[in-house]
């Protein structure tokens, strides 16, 4: 039997062992066709508990350490409905996800995808707040959400700006755009973030959905915005039933970012590509040209560097990675021996030293706008540091920086 406590609400324990809690479903809407390719599970307390929001319910999940066990309920509860209601039907269900279920719970959504009826594809979103929180970790998660043949939507984009610098390293398949940039489409920040979202989902043919769509010129608004789906109230508030809908199993279909994630920058070069010589001394000032790129973006991009070991990360590096960390979303060095932290605001990794790239000496910047990177590999010279001769390349090549990026950010540790 359920109990109410001194706040007038059922008990949060009572609510999980019942299985109080369901689902209402929202459409995604084609907003040029009309037509409805997936819906999204928005879950809902009981209307008698006492519980206001789903947000409430969250905060009191996280406060008693449940959290987990919130999402799985909440799991569970929409893909039965989605095998049930869509009554064999194909269908696309996006779930909702709490950032650090998905990095330091991951069994529990694992477990809740692999029961899925056959005929749900399923489509896992995280907001973007959890991408620097732990870069590693949502990255690892998503590629995994990606083997059980889940697609990721990022939601929130465009909330904080700097925060477009991580879309191209997740490489998410939805990119959801934050609700107030509907209703700013005249803002040159908003033009701006929209070109940056859009320019992505060019490249990697990402699909792009305006949420709060409830008037006809908020369909045109999220039109201007780039967006191809959209959500609210037009359609819907959210029902206990799936409307009709046409099942486009490709729009949402997972691409797993694969091996980038375990090779090296060099080893990613490829034929085709000249490579060059020349002594560190010579490719200093390429690196330094770099960081200055990423201090002078329009839209700040990360920064990851590889110095093969700890003792190449110099004072003068570390003045300089400092001033890169305190105007930059994110910053990282590896190196064998690095710290944690090397300087504040730097994420470190430690290398093995065995790992090959213990022996390459890497720059990238990558952002909504930027893309550039140094990629060289040590030839072994001994004696004096700046004479020693490294094999290089200097690219400007989306892809390729990209998986670089990938590269790097696989050998930090998530946490």
């Amino acid at each position: 039997m359920s109990s109410t406590g001194t706040t007038g609400r059922t008990d949060l324990g009572d609510l999980l062992r019942e299985d109080a809690l369901h689902c209402v479903y929202q459409p995604f809407v084609d907003v040029d066709s009309g037509t409805v390719p997936a819906f999204e599970a928005l879950l809902r307390p009981p209307a008698d508990s006492g519980w206001r929001s789903p947000v409430e319910l969250l905060d009191a999940a996280r406060a008693a350490g449940r959290l987990a066990d919130l999402e799985r309920v909440s799991l569970r509860a929409s893909l039965t409905d989605a095998a049930r209601l869509s009554h064999g039907r194909p269908v696309t269900l996006f779930v909702n996800l709490e950032p650090t279920t998905l990095t330091r719970r991951r069994d529990v959504v694992l477990e809740a995808i692999a029961s899925r009826a056959a005929h749900v594809q399923v489509v896992v979103e995280i907001t973007e707040r959890a991408l620097a929180e732990d870069l590693a970790g949502v990255l690892a998660g998503a590629e995994e959400l990606r083997a059980a043949g889940c697609a990721v939507a990022l939601d929130d984009v465009g909330a904080l700006p700097e925060s477009l610098a991580f879309i191209p390293l997740l490489r998410p398949e939805v990119v959801k755009l934050d609700l107030k940039l509907l209703r700013t489409v005249k803002d040159p920040a908003t033009v701006s973030v929209a070109g940056a979202v859009r320019a992505y989902a060019e490249q990697a043919g990402a699909e792009v959905v305006a949420e709060g769509i409830e008037t006809p010129d908020d369909l045109i608004r999220a039109q201007v915005l780039g967006a191809t789906l959209g959500q609210g109230w037009l359609w819907g508030r959210g029902e206990r039933a799936f409307t009709p809908s046409e099942f486009q199993p490709e729009r949402f279909a997972a691409r797993p970012i694969g091996a980038a994630l375990a090779a090296t920058p060099y080893e990613l070069i490829g034929a085709g590509r000249r490579i060059r010589y020349a002594p560190k001394h010579l490719l200093v000032p390429v690196s330094k040209t770099l960081e200055l790129m990423a201090l002078e973006a329009s839209v700040p991009p990360v920064v990851l560097a590889a110095f093969e070991d700890v003792r190449f990360f110099r004072p003068s590096t570390s003045r300089r990675f400092t001033e890169l960390a305190e105007r930059l979303p994110f910053v990282a060095a590896l190196g064998v021996g690095m710290p944690p932290s090397p300087v504040p605001g730097v994420r470190g990794g430690a290398l093995s030293p065995g790992d090959p790239l213990a022996e390459e000496w890497t720059v990238v910047v990558l952002g909504a706008h930027t893309s550039a990177a140094l990629m060289a590999r040590d030839l072994g010279d001994t004696g004096v540091d700046g004479d020693r001769q490294f094999a290089f390349v200097v690219t400007y090549d989306r892809g390729l920086v990209t998986a670089a990026a990938h590269s790097l950010v696989g050998r930090l540790t998530s946490g």
